[in-house]
């Protein structure tokens, strides 16, 4: 359930920070795939994290009863910017989608971007899987590296 993940992160925070080895002011959050939707959430659900990088997490869909909301649901509300980096190939999340989750982010004022890397798919960036891009994966790095830098974490 969305609701234990977030107390399973929010307890890795509160780890990290009472270990005096991690500066949570300077808090950050990267996914991928399952990860890159909770990344949209968490950033929703924890006001100390400044900035997020979801690579290719689904927006819409995944609503149930331990999946309160989806991505889009919190896009038009969302405080801290998010990353999302995207494939335009993905069946998993078609282009509509992701156009509609960049309606609902203009709704507001995080400051949120998606980048939209044409020609490849779900899980470009997974160098074990057969859609993995090497050139779109360093791309994708550099912008995750630079957003994080620009944003102070």
């Amino acid at each position: 359930p969305d609701a234990q993940v977030f107390a399973d992160l929010d307890a890795t925070v509160a780890f990290a920070k009472a270990s005096g080895k991690a500066n949570t002011a300077k808090l950050g959050v990267v996914g991928y795939c399952y990860g890159g939707r909770i990344v949209w959430l968490y950033a929703a659900h924890n006001p100390a994290v400044k900035a997020g990088v979801a690579y290719y997490g689904l927006l819409a869909g995944m609503k149930s009863d331990i999946k309160a909301q989806d991505p889009i649901d919190v896009g038009a509300t969302l405080k801290t910017p998010v990353l999302g980096l995207y494939a335009s190939k993905d069946a998993y999340i078609p282009n509509d989608v992701v156009e509609a989750m960049r309606g609902a982010l203009a709704k507001g004022g995080s400051g949120s971007e998606i980048v939209v890397f044409p020609g490849v798919d779900h899980g470009f960036n997974a160098d074990y899987r057969p859609t993995y891009d090497a050139g779109a994966a360093k791309y994708a790095q550099e912008l995750a590296n630079d957003w994080f830098k620009d944003r102070g974490v």
